[in-house]
């Protein structure tokens, strides 16, 4: 049974979030303020806090800046009454695990709890595998290389497992990613990387809730703006893991452009990775040449002509290029 703690400072509102937790058998504990809540977390481990965003003395985004400082496995879901564009990002760079406007519904409390915790058993279960993965690669190398690729395929799954229109894309773009890299000459080793990071570039959708990934009409703000979260959520995952590249930075930056418009750090040119620019090609790429819940497949064509036109603006020229001779002179069809 998870143990959630509740902060907000209007009494009926904790009250009745915590009965809606209680019903679904999790174990709630209630604060009016964030001093409240500071006392509390000393005094035990909590699962999951849920906090409100404005509340007298210290505010929301802060007290969740201090939990992911020191209670890093303790989840954050920020509440709002405000549908503040703004305000959301601030919650994002804090590190939240989700974000609620009020007045809020049963359903969504739940999903919200439950993509949480989900996402906390994995970042927990991912640390304690690297410890674990640190004394095997002393005497094992041959079988950590066998174990990663095995990962890369669970994690691969596990994010489309959750999203069945998007099923095969991180599969089609390690495919396309592969064949760019090998088209502009880099090293074997470098490649492996590319195709590896590629095949999980989307993993931080897991924290996203299904409905929105599906969701066949256009996104919100607030829903936009936690779609942008899966790099980071991605990254976060990934960066205690020792892969012998920089997987974790690659698909942290996939969604990176060249003048800069990318995110979620805005990146301009060569401080952009070059596996992440050769990814975000592939990307992009294959997006628009499939089905999305929102649009009908555009077609290679259409897609190719966004990569060229855009080639040195938002993307990397040489892995454009290398894109466009791979299907007009090469052949090069996506696999099913």
């Amino acid at each position: 049974m998870a143990d959630i703690l509740v902060v907000d400072d209007e009494e009926q509102v904790r009250r009745i979030l915590g009965r809606i937790l209680e019903r679904n058998r999790y174990k709630i504990t209630l604060a009016s303020n964030a001093a409240e809540a500071r006392k509390l977390l000393e005094k035990q481990p909590f699962d999951l806090v849920f906090c409100d965003v404005i509340m007298p003395g210290e505010s929301g985004i802060d007290l969740a800046l201090y939990i992911a400082t020191a209670y890093p496995d303790t989840a954050v879901i920020m509440l709002t009454a405000v549908d503040d564009p703004k305000i959301a990002e601030n919650a994002i760079k804090a590190g939240v695990y989700g974000y609620i406007i009020k007045p809020y519904n049963i359903n969504e409390i739940i999903i919200h709890t439950r993509n949480a915790l989900r996402r906390r058993e994995l970042e927990i279960s991912n640390r304690d595998y690297v410890h674990d993965l640190e004394k095997i690669v002393e005497t094992r190398t041959i079988d950590l290389k066998k174990t990663m690729k095995g990962i890369i395929r669970a994690l691969s799954r596990t994010v489309e497992s959750r999203d069945p229109y998007t099923a095969g894309h991180q599969h089609r773009v390690g495919q396309l990613s592969k064949q760019i890299a090998m088209e502009m000459g880099l090293p074997e080793k470098q490649i492996q990387g590319v195709h590896m990071a590629a095949s999980i570039h989307d993993l931080g959708k897991i924290s996203i809730p299904a409905e929105i990934l599906s969701k066949p009409t256009r996104l919100s703000d607030i829903e936009f703006a936690l779609i942008k979260t899966h790099p980071q959520v991605g990254y976060d995952i990934l960066k205690e893991i020792e892969f012998p590249w920089p997987i974790a930075e690659m698909v942290y930056q996939h969604h990176e452009k060249i003048n800069g418009s990318g995110y979620p750090q805005g990146l301009t040119g060569d401080n952009i990775l070059l596996e992440a620019r050769i990814i975000c090609v592939a990307d992009v790429m294959e997006a628009m040449a499939s089905h999305r819940p929102y649009r009908p497949a555009l077609g290679i064509d259409a897609a190719l002509k966004e990569i060229t036109e855009n080639a040195g603006t938002l993307y990397d020229p040489i892995a454009a290029k290398k894109c466009e001779k791979l299907f007009n002179q090469k052949g090069f069809v996506f696999e099913l």
